[in-house]
């Protein structure tokens, strides 16, 4: 694939970001794009290797094992890319993938971590090629609504727009059945629209998108809250098959001392009501969690967490710190994660970027326990932490240990929390009387999607659990094929 010496020649190159202090005045992209004849350079370098384990991701497995799960069939649209055949590359990419614009832009790209070239050399720019390929599709002209041929006269209901939802209701209708998508908030897409800022996801992207799937026949209703306005047993009356894509939206929280001060929120409802501001007002409106001349606290290390940092530092904070219970991950892979697994090592995203060349150092401590928060007529001040050290306790179990003589307060206006999701709200489930899996996800067998109701689906976060948005796509396709199997006895879906 590719050029057979092009791995030997060319090196890994991707376009710059724009300037980490001027990109803060605004909450468009942080990337830029680099000439075409570059990027088709880079596909060069996908090497002829006996086996491709960048498409080979375990879908059975938890996501840190390496491959895309998405099974996209890289290595040909990578050589695609480098003969210049850019119609034939977004027709394979969208063999296995819906939305190519999404997972280029938010995908953590476990494909690049499992490439065979990233054993002994920095991996092939997959991601990249995954987004320069559809961005040319959509400049060309080549994206264009397709309709189903027929309709089959089978109805199905999906709750929930996020990249499982819509995933499945653009399967489901490319196969001929009317699908009808329910969505509790005012804008579609969950959290691509609402979870994820500007900055890495620009809302025009997902509209355009939208667009695409209204033309080619879905109904989408916003605003409808299943449970609430309309009854599980409405839609398991009115449909042939109901889907639950309604996501992993129950926060972890942290019920230490304080935690019911003013000024305390979780990061969901911080970044949500952000991007909601800025779309209905470009923030004039005020409907938002403002972190300007503030002391920012973020207890949590992950993507969440970084994109608090990023949005706070658009508002103009006075400082800004990101508390990680974690150690400091290695610069290297270290014994215990080898290739082709998800490769944990130190990253500096782009809201680390921007705090770094604002403030001058990094915002992240690490092995940091907070211990309680503490204000002053009602609203948060200051934000008493220990530090950690990873050991067994009396019982041999492996936890953060507090380090003697190691407290210490942070001045704390507002306090984040970016520690993750347990699980789906329960209302819906039970309304449903859909059973859980000990960590109250539906249940539902993987590769099936069955619940224990019949003719009701489960798929994305709802049923694995927090995860990626290739995931989430990966579930929706999959379920829409087994949905389409049983409306029908057999199906052509991939």
């Amino acid at each position: 694939m590719g050029k057979l010496t092009g791995f030997l020649e060319y090196d890994r190159a991707l376009p710059a970001d724009r300037d980490p202090v001027e990109r803060l005045a605004d909450w468009n992209e942080v990337h830029t794009e680099m000439p075409e004849e570059e990027i088709r350079l880079q596909g060069a370098r996908c090497m002829e290797c006996g086996v491709p384990f960048c498409h080979a991701g375990d879908s059975s497995s938890a996501p840190a094992v390496g491959g895309c799960p998405l099974n996209n069939l890289i290595p040909e649209w990578n050589d695609l890319v480098y003969r210049n055949r850019w119609y034939d590359a977004l027709d394979r990419l969208h063999k296995t993938n819906n939305f190519p614009e999404f997972t280029g832009r938010v995908c953590p790209a476990p494909c690049e971590h499992s490439c065979v070239l990233g054993i002994h050399a920095p991996p092939v720019t997959i991601k990249h090629h995954e987004k320069s390929i559809i961005e040319r599709g959509f400049k060309e002209g080549w994206v264009q609504p397709v309709p189903p041929v027929k309709r089959t006269g089978k109805q199905v209901a999906v709750v929930g727009s996020g990249p499982a939802g819509l995933a499945a209701a653009a399967q489901l209708n490319a196969v001929g059945h009317t699908v009808v998508v329910y969505e509790r908030a005012d804008r579609l897409g969950g959290l691509l629209m609402y979870g994820i800022p500007n900055m890495k996801l620009e809302k025009e992207i997902v509209e355009r998108r939208l667009d695409i799937l209204r033309q080619e026949g879905i109904e989408f209703r916003t605003g409808v809250e299943v449970g609430r306005d309309v009854t599980a047993e409405e839609l398991k009356a009115q449909y042939d098959a109901v889907l639950l894509a309604n996501g992993a939206t129950v926060p972890r929280d942290l019920p230490i001392e304080g935690r019911d001060l003013d000024g305390v929120h979780f990061a969901m409802e911080f970044l949500t009501a952000n991007t909601k501001s800025l779309l209905d007002s470009g923030l004039a409106d005020g409907h938002y969690i403002s972190a300007k001349d503030k002391h920012v606290v973020i207890i949590g290390g992950g993507d969440t967490g970084t994109d608090c940092v990023g949005t706070a530092l658009r508002h103009g904070c006075k400082s800004v710190i990101q508390l990680e219970i974690m150690p400091k991950p290695p610069l290297e892979r270290a014994p215990d994660n080898p290739w082709p697994e998800f490769k944990r090592t130190l990253k500096v995203d782009y809201g680390q970027a921007e705090a770094i060349a604002v403030h001058g150092e990094d915002p992240r401590h690490y092995l940091q326990l907070t211990q309680r928060l503490t204000g002053e007529y009602g609203r948060v001040k200051k934000l008493h932490l220990v530090g950690v050290e990873w050991k067994e306790d009396d019982q041999g179990r492996m936890g953060p240990q507090p380090v003697p003589g190691s407290e210490r307060e942070l001045d704390a206006d507002l306090v984040l929390l970016a520690m993750g999701f347990l699980g789906p709200e329960g209302g819906l489930l039970e309304q449903f009387g859909v059973e859980t899996d000990p960590r109250t996800n539906a249940k539902a067998e993987y590769g099936q999607y069955r619940t224990n109701v019949e003719k009701v689906f489960a798929a994305g976060d709802c049923r694995r659990g927090q995860s990626l948005v290739v995931w989430a796509i990966n579930e929706g396709r999959e379920a829409a094929r087994e949905i389409d199997r049983a409306l029908m006895g057999e199906t052509l879906l991939p």
